[in-house]
């Protein structure tokens, strides 16, 4: 329940959380989330992926391999940092021309800022993604909404503002 109150001209928002509310918020076991078949099978249509470096169950860190030129990307979310930073090094490097993300939509974060906003192109996912567990069976809903963010060589992190401002 919301208690809405104003502080020195600042709402306020107070929310009681109920036990099965904590739950969710503690329920993160595993970064083994598989992305939809339908979600990735339109981005591929799109963009033509030759290269995943986060395949569920890997058997290779791709933190620490060479990229290919067109890669599809659903890190684990408890590391995102890291493989936007990877991205970016494959793309210096001329690896890679393109990196598709599926990550959480979580614009207040540092990395989103420093790795996303104004540096790639965002499409917001309406809804929660229905995300495949370790198993590949049961279908979960994410917890927060998700966003595909694209990186495209030779704008991808650009530190002009306007470039995907149009």
């Amino acid at each position: 329940m919301a208690n809405p109150t104003a502080f020195k001209g600042v709402l306020r928002l107070t929310i009681t959380m109920d036990k099965n509310t904590i739950r969710l918020f503690q329920s993160k076991k595993t970064d083994n989330w598989q992305t939809p078949k339908y979600l990735y099978d339109e981005l591929n249509d799109e963009f033509d992926f030759d290269f995943d470096p986060c395949p569920l169950n890997s058997t290779f860190n791709g933190l620490q391999c060479d990229w290919g030129k067109r890669n599809f990307v659903n890190p684990p979310y408890s590391n995102i940092k890291a493989f936007l930073e990877k991205s970016k090094q494959e793309i210096e490097k001329g690896n890679a021309d393109l990196c598709v993300f599926l990550v959480f939509s979580n614009t207040d974060t540092k990395w989103f800022h420093d790795y996303c906003y104004h540096k790639a192109e965002l499409r917001f996912i309406k809804g929660r993604v229905k995300f495949l567990n370790e198993d590949g069976q049961k279908l979960e809903n994410a917890m927060r909404p998700s966003m595909i963010v694209i990186f495209r060589k030779p704008i991808a992190f650009n530190e002009d503002p306007t470039v995907f401002n149009e």
